[in-house]
């Protein structure tokens, strides 16, 4: 056991985003996403599991350790719903009250077009599947940069 780890990070999900560096993109989707040949065309190229748990618990445990991009406008995505853009079903809802704990700011998931999404999750670093049953529980985060505590946010770009 680790001190202050979720306990839904197990070691192949943890090497996972530790490996990752400024820029790179995980993946976290739900039981209906095809996850497993997504992710054989990733970087890591095999899919990480949690079927356990639901989207937004997944992505809870993962902005626990992931700092997201603040060199970019949009560094966390969903998976729009097919004819209906900006509609936000309830673990999209979940997910973003998520992310915004976890950015300490209001951060709106951007939206992807379904197979948008697709292809982008293609080119991750890593894709994490969950037990999620509901539809369009699928979600892209761009991770960040942690500065060191006597460094200047300017350094690095700033935060938007």
């Amino acid at each position: 056991m680790l001190k202050n780890i979720d306990p839904l990070l197990n070691a192949d999900i943890l090497y996972a985003l530790a490996a990752m560096g400024h820029g790179d993109e995980v993946v976290i989707c739900d039981a209906h996403f095809p996850a497993d040949s997504v992710a054989r065309r990733t970087v890591l190229g095999r899919v990480l599991r949690v079927d356990g748990a639901s989207a937004p618990r997944a992505v809870r445990a993962v902005l626990s350790v992931l700092p997201l991009d603040t060199f970019v406008d949009d560094p966390a995505s969903r998976m729009e719903i097919v004819g209906d853009a900006t509609a936000l079903p309830a673990v999209q809802r979940e997910a973003q009250r998520e992310v915004d704990d976890a950015s300490g700011r209001e951060l709106p998931l951007a939206p992807i077009e379904r197979f948008a999404f697709y292809e982008r999750a293609k080119n991750a670093y890593c894709v994490i599947a969950t037990g999620e049953a509901r539809g369009y529980g699928c979600f892209i985060f761009k991770k960040g940069v942690m500065l060191a505590a006597d460094e200047p946010e300017a350094a690095h770009g700033g935060t938007r």
